[in-house]
Order: C-alpha cells, then sequence, then structure tokens
C-alpha cells in the first residue's frame, strides 16, 4: 500500500489503523546534544530540536539570555509555547503577554510574533507546533522573519508586509 493517496483513492483507507513502531521513540539529553548552531545564529537565540519521528508535531527548546529576544517573525503552523524557566513577555499579534516559569502561550497561525527575557537569568521555553504536519501536506510549514529585536507592534498584516517600522 502506498504512503500517499489521492482523491480517486478514497475507497483504499484501511479499516484500521496500521501500527507503525519507529526505530527511534527517544532523544536522550536534548539539551545536552548542542543546539542547531545555523538555526540558531538566523534566530539570534539558542535553539535544540527535539529529534524524534513525529509526523505530525515538533518539539523544540529554545533559549534566551538575559535581555536577548528572538527576531519578529511569523508561520503558517501553530504554536504552544511552555516557559520552563525564567520571564519574560512575547508580542503576539500586536499584544503583550508576560509569561513566567509555568506559563504557556500560544501563537496562531500567521501572527507577528517574538519572545524576549526581562529576567536576569536564562529563560527556558518548549516550543510544540504542528509545522512536520503541514510540510508532510505539501511544503506549507512557511515561515517569514523581521531580522532585527521585534518589540515594535504591528496594528496589521498590511503594516507588516515593508518589516519593521
Amino acid at each position: 500500500m502506498s504512503d500517499r493517496f489521492h482523491s480517486a483513492d478514497f475507497d483504499k483507507t484501511p479499516p484500521r489503523p496500521r501500527a507503525v513502531m519507529p526505530e527511534k521513540l527517544a532523544h536522550p539529553a536534548v539539551e545536552s546534544a548542542g543546539h542547531r548552531g545555523d538555526y540558531s545564529r538566523k534566530r539570534k537565540h539558542a535553539v535544540f530540536f527535539v529529534d524524534v519521528p513525529s509526523h505530525a508535531i515538533s518539539m523544540t527548546i529554545g533559549w534566551l539570555e538575559p535581555g536577548q529576544s528572538s527576531n519578529r517573525h511569523r508561520h503558517t503552523y501553530e504554536t504552544i509555547l511552555y516557559v520552563l524557566e525564567g520571564e519574560g513577555y512575547s508580542y503576539v499579534g500586536g499584544k503583550r503577554l508576560d509569561w513566567k516559569q509555568g506559563d504557556a502561550i500560544y501563537v496562531p497561525v500567521w501572527a507577528w510574533h517574538n519572545h524576549v527575557n526581562t529576567g536576569a537569568r536564562r529563560a527556558r521555553y518548549l516550543a510544540c507546533e504542528n509545522a512536520p504536519m503541514l510540510q508532510n501536506m505539501g511544503g506549507v510549514a512557511l515561515r517569514e522573519e523581521v531580522p532585527d529585536r521585534g518589540d515594535q507592534l504591528f496594528d496589521s498584516d498590511h503594516e507588516a508586509e515593508g518589516g519593521a517600522r
């Protein structure tokens, strides 16, 4: 049976799910393995990929040093951030959301956002996203960035098209 189905294959869907057990089920010591250098440099903060074979969700761990900010960006996938330690705020769709350890932040599809550490020590967060699902549906997990600190608020997508004001 093919891993890809088309409209004419509707009658070929199995009556039960097919169990697929990948060889890799765990990624021990994620942060000890080191951050993704090129990806982290472009985003101006450390990002650690959780390397498990999910086809629908991804997970990363991000670090922001004191006073550090991620680039302002947006993407076609949803994100849920869970703050592991530290404090700061995020701008999401023009709204400032203060956060601290134990808080969760939702970032909707295509909303401009960035994250800022306001604490005296490193802030760490876990980010869960549905980007792999969109990539597997035809490469529609897209990302757009403005390579600056990104504290300015965008009033609308129209204003944001040209980047920072």
